[in-house]
């Protein structure tokens, strides 16, 4: 059974999707680590999705195929999940676990400048539920024990 770390190291950003106040969906992106069960974002604190985590602890991440990469526009391989989100403070002793994997994800990049700024926070995102797919007729909802499992939909890839 094919796992969501397999299938999401490919990915180096997520597209967050949040509530706004106005009850407006708002859609931005962030680079993030997964753990083989949660997805960690860090963000500043003047991004909107940032205030709408904060004020609407829900959250999608959905991460789609680059469309230069795939040979069919409508086909392109999609991983969708529906999440619960967590502040995790610097206090925390997560922050202090899951920061060092974070950077090293994105070594070279400018996330070690990112985490001496005070208005940036990390933040977990967990899967509730979510759905893979990967062109006309496969797909998959995420499960298993941690949400980190693919589990074929009855009804695709030929099955009745």
């Amino acid at each position: 059974m094919k796992k969501l770390n397999e299938l999401l190291e490919v990915f180096q950003s997520s597209v967050l999707g949040t509530q706004s106040e106005n009850g407006y969906p708002f859609s931005s992106y962030a680079p993030f680590y997964y753990d083989e069960e949660i997805v960690y974002v860090f963000i500043s604190n003047i991004a909107t999705h940032a205030k709408n985590m904060q004020e609407r602890p829900k959250a999608s991440a959905f991460f789609v195929e680059d469309e230069v990469k795939s040979d069919n526009i409508f086909a392109r391989r999609r991983i969708s999940l529906q999440c619960d989100v967590e502040i995790i403070s610097r206090e925390n002793k997560r922050y202090e676990e899951v920061m060092p994997k974070f950077q090293a994800r994105f070594e070279g990049g400018t996330l070690g400048m990112l985490m001496g700024m005070k208005d940036f926070n990390l933040y977990a995102l967990t899967p509730i539920y979510g759905e893979a797919t990967f062109g006309f007729g496969e797909a998959y909802n995420i499960g298993g024990e941690k949400m980190n499992e693919l589990v074929e939909r009855i009804g695709t890839r030929g099955h009745k």
